[in-house]
């Protein structure tokens, strides 16, 4: 028990009123066929802002920089993610057997469970892995499918 009292009927805005016929009237912020501003369109703060910055880009730069330079910890936490964006991935160096069939993609699957268990990989890096034997395992599954299909074809007619 949180000690809160109970809701009490008719507090949201979908209950407030009943129609004639004893429909839940709902409230909408905008009158039908009004979806208020259009995409795209700025709030006018936001305009003013940018308004006062045109053409003040490269000064403001340069202080950045001038005060990253000076050891201002901010400034250059501020120049270092404009200039070097983050690394999404990084190579991943691994030992992946030969894969040529349906055998080898869970043998692969064997090895990179068991580099995860040695940690040799990340749980994240071996999912990536896993995910390109599974792949792997499909398009080889498709294709003998498809052979298979053929020789079928081939016998019926």
């Amino acid at each position: 028990m949180t000690g809160r009292p109970p809701p009490k009927a008719g507090n949201n805005a979908s209950d407030n009123a009943a129609g004639g016929d004893g429909k839940k009237v709902v409230s909408r912020p905008f009158k039908p066929g009004n979806r208020g501003r259009p995409k795209g369109s700025r709030h006018k703060t936001t305009l003013a802002i940018q308004s006062l910055l045109d053409g003040e880009g490269e000064a403001l730069t340069r202080k950045a920089v001038e005060l990253a330079l000076a050891g201002d910890v901010t400034a250059v936490r501020l120049c270092l993610e404009r200039t070097t964006p983050a690394r999404k991935d990084a190579p991943v160096v691994f030992d992946l057997p030969a894969m040529d069939g349906a055998a080898s993609a869970a043998t692969a699957m064997g090895a990179i469970l068991s580099s995860v268990a040695s940690g040799g990989l990340t749980p994240g890096e071996a999912s990536g892995l896993a995910g390109l034997v599974e792949a792997y395992r499909k398009a080889l599954e498709t294709t003998e499918l498809e052979t298979r299909l053929k020789a079928l074809e081939e016998k019926r007619a």
